[in-house]
């Protein structure tokens, strides 16, 4: 899970964009661009040897097909409109281009997914993994009345669903479905081991390769938990947000990094908390985990390149991973912190928008290091609470009982537990208890950005949420400027009270429960929607430019 579009900003024409005929121009494209703040991505790799900045090399190529994939993932017609675009010279084929290129996609992620090229249409729910003649109704029957081994196989991760001959569904592996992308993937990834002195890192890569054609993930999900060198690849298909209509469909993913050992080795003391956090969880006890899985790495990286489902619209500033269930149960999960990513976000984005949002000395206080530290959290609290459950008598996981509704209900969860396990480790004295307020404030300003994102958004829905509650529970002030402030009893009081509220529902697979908590909070209410509205010239995110990779690969972007 990846912590990372706005509704319509005020740009002008722009507008047309939500429901007029005509499409943005060229110049209202640019306009909207440029709600990405460009940011070169240099890393020094001066401390690798040749040979293994030749392996950092094959992995970026590597990449460059993961790109391809997700477009094929996104939609059918995706892959082809690309095409048509880079044959287009015009000013306006240049800027369609451009904006396509940023969002993987011809649909405005920012602009809630509305179409900005002439003739794609609305951004199917089930993406590319399911027939474009089938109906989510459909699928779903089709899904329930399967025989449990049948049904297991087709919900999973690393399927899709296609028409039989008759007409019928049927489960497809991504190995056979991406059989020559994935082939190609294989071979780089053993050429990079084949290059690489690093055990941990020839034996990751060995095994995804072998996963790309066996459709078999376990073993290599551990090799990366297991992974421990100066390259930290995260390569193949891990989230499931691009299926919006279950949650169940991974998309192929990319992160290229080097690690920075002197930032990982201080983060190590949280990963030794994570058991003592999960027997405090303010739960019903019956439902915390005895016993975590065995390990909880946390990396603090730099990234050297991204693609695919990893760079597209909003970047994202960490994840935790892997998904599955299974692994997450044996070995725990590992939590990876972009640290480039996320200084450029804090500079270029958090900064700014505290100065609009909060009073001028409540904005003194938000910082780099609560930004990154409550990510960490973020992360790790991803992987405790309810994760595999009995409801009715049956074995399940909450991923598979609250569907669609999962990825807002997790990223809320992360988020808002995240807070409270910080306020533990600061009652404890693992965090200096003088940096709580700046903590708290920090994290009120950085819900703006996020709602930013706009409210067809995972990670937006899930903060609406979170601001909504602490709105009702007194905890968030608004002054009579419109500035927004916190009282501190309340807000802990709230925070509190909303993780239990949330892994209560995750506990008991309460599809309904979620269903009618997001549909009553998540909304913005319009003292948020006026500090919104005064945030036109910050930018929304970042446009990475892998500077470092491109002169590793010897190509452009």
């Amino acid at each position: 899970m990846k912590l990372k579009s706005l509704p319509l900003l005020a740009l002008g024409g722009c507008a047309s964009l939500a429901g007029a005929a005509s499409l943005p121009d060229a110049a209202q494209l640019e306009a909207m661009a440029a709600r990405f703040a460009p940011v070169d991505v240099r890393v020094d790799l001066s401390a690798l040897p040749a040979n293994e900045r030749s392996a950092l090399a094959k992995l970026v190529e590597a990449s460059r097909i993961i790109d391809a994939l997700f477009l094929r993932q996104r939609a059918p017609a995706v892959p082809t409109r690309l095409l048509a675009l880079a044959a287009d010279d015009s000013p306006l084929g240049r800027a369609r281009l451009a904006y396509f290129v940023l969002n993987k996609g011809p649909w405005s992620e920012l602009d809630h997914d509305q179409p900005f090229i002439p003739g794609a249409g609305p951004k199917p729910g089930g993406g590319n993994f399911y027939p474009l003649d089938a109906t989510r109704e459909e699928v779903d029957a089709w899904l329930r009345a399967l025989p449990e081994a049948q049904r297991t196989e087709a919900t999973g991760f690393f399927t899709t669903i296609r028409r039989n001959a008759d007409g019928g569904l049927a489960a497809v592996p991504y190995s056979l479905e991406y059989q020559g992308e994935l082939g190609a993937l294989a071979r780089l990834l053993r050429e990079a081991a084949a290059l690489t002195k690093q055990p941990t890192l020839e034996a990751f890569l060995e095994k995804r390769a072998a996963a790309f054609l066996s459709n078999d993930y376990y073993d290599s999900d551990i090799a990366w938990m297991e992974l421990d060198a100066t390259i930290e690849p995260t390569i193949g298909p891990y989230e499931v947000y691009e299926d919006e209509w279950f949650n169940y469909k991974a998309a192929f993913e990319a992160f290229i990094t080097v690690v920075d050992a002197g930032e990982t080795a201080q983060l190590e003391r949280f990963g030794k908390e994570l058991q003592w956090l999960e027997n405090r969880l303010p739960i019903d006890p019956h439902y915390r985990r005895a016993q975590l899985g065995g390990l909880a790495p946390i990396r603090v990286v730099n990234v050297v390149f991204a693609a695919g489902d990893g760079n597209h619209g909003v970047q994202t500033a960490a994840f935790n991973l892997p998904n599955d269930e299974r692994v997450v149960a044996e070995k725990g999960s590992k939590r990876v912190m972009l640290r480039n990513f996320q200084q450029a976000k804090f500079d270029e984005v958090l900064r700014p928008i505290a100065a609009v949002a909060l009073s001028a000395e409540d904005a003194q206080l938000v910082a780099f290091e609560p930004f990154f530290t409550h990510i960490l959290m973020h992360e790790l609290m991803h992987g405790l609470g309810p994760q595999t459950i009995t409801v009715d008598g049956r074995a399940t996981t909450v991923r598979q009982e609250l569907k669609e509704l999962n990825g807002t209900l997790e990223e809320a969860k992360a988020d808002i537990s995240g807070l409270w396990a910080l306020q533990q480790l600061m009652d404890k004295g693992v965090i200096d208890k003088r940096d709580e307020r700046s903590m708290y404030l920090t994290f009120l300003a950085s819900a703006f950005r996020t709602l930013r994102f706009g409210l067809n958004e995972s990670h937006a829905k899930g903060m609406a949420l979170q601001v909504n509650h602490l709105l009702d529970h007194g905890a968030i002030r608004v002054g009579a400027d419109g500035r927004f402030s916190l009282d501190l009893k309340k807000t802990k009081q709230a925070v509190t009270g909303l993780t239990h509220d949330i892994m209560m529902l995750q506990a008991r697979g309460d599809y309904a429960g979620v269903k009618a908590l997001l549909d009553r909070e998540v909304a913005i209410r319009p003292e948020v929607q006026r500090v919104l509205d005064q945030l036109g010239e910050v930018p929304i995110d970042i446009a990475p430019r892998f500077v470092t990779a491109n002169g590793l690969s010897g190509a452009g972007q």
